[in-house]
């Protein structure tokens, strides 16, 4: 796995926990972001990646 890739999702998961929000680990070109999914728009040009959740599944 790429360790950008590996880092990003760590970071996308620590940031959901502290904020308690779902948020969306995307790719944009050749980087990654992280925004909380609420904030994200259907016409964003942005490869989703995976949306991490807080709470633990059921």
């Amino acid at each position: 796995m790429n360790t950008d890739l590996s880092l990003a999702q760590n970071h996308a998961f620590q940031l959901s926990r502290a904020l308690m929000v779902p948020v969306t680990l995307f790719r944009s070109g050749d980087e990654f972001g992280v925004l909380p999914s609420d904030e994200l728009d259907d016409e964003d040009d942005l490869e989703i990646v995976h949306e991490f959740h807080p709470w633990p599944a059921h």
